[in-house]
């Protein structure tokens, strides 16, 4: 019994040593998103504060797991007008929202799952994931490149602001693509 409870120990070991916490590097990454309008265009965005980590393992040279947040008072349109009717309670209601978060549970098949929270709302997901890349810097930091991205209906969690068009349609679509390209740099 002992030497089975040995063996296991050092299974459990060794996954370990090839499993490694990376912190995202905010400036190397991107956390953006798009957005029909008028039903004939994007407008596209992203949030300039972020934070997060992932666990990557390199025996299988895949991400493991994700963990993120995105300060919303942060959103970058190019538009300021509009990042501050963005930051409403019209939309996200910064002041009393001030963050989204993403928390991956599961990864198979190039497919995240997990809980995005957005405006105190909770829902499952999933979204399609890529590792890009490893290598190790200059400065000999390992670091690690994941494309996470996918699709939610703002309504879903209570964003629902609107206005319909006079020819049909909406000013603002409800499927919001999100597009999270992130670097991370091993934690030591």
């Amino acid at each position: 019994m002992k030497l089975i409870k040995l063996g296991m120990a050092s299974i459990l070991a060794a996954g370990a040593l090839y499993a490694g916490t990376y912190n995202v590097d905010a400036s190397h990454s991107n956390v953006g998103f798009k957005v029909k309008h008028l039903m004939i265009s994007n407008v596209t965005g992203k949030f300039d504060k972020f934070s997060g980590s992932f666990e990557f393992d390199e025996k299988s040279g895949k991400v493991t797991s994700v963990d993120g947040t995105v300060e919303v008072a942060s959103i970058n349109t190019d538009n300021e007008k509009r990042d501050g009717h963005l930051k409403s309670a019209d939309f996200f209601d910064a002041g009393k929202y001030p963050t989204i978060t993403f928390k991956v549970d599961k990864i198979e098949d190039e497919k995240a799952y997990g809980k995005f929270t957005m405006r105190g709302v909770t829902k499952d997901v999933e979204f399609d994931i890529e590792n890009t890349a490893t290598v190790t810097d200059p400065w000999g930091n390992k670091r690690v490149g994941v494309e996470i991205s996918g699709k939610v209906n703002r309504k879903d969690y209570g964003v629902n602001w609107n206005k319909a068009l006079e020819a049909g349609g909406v000013v603002v679509d409800e499927t919001v693509k999100i597009i999270v390209e992130l670097e991370g740099i091993e934690a030591k």
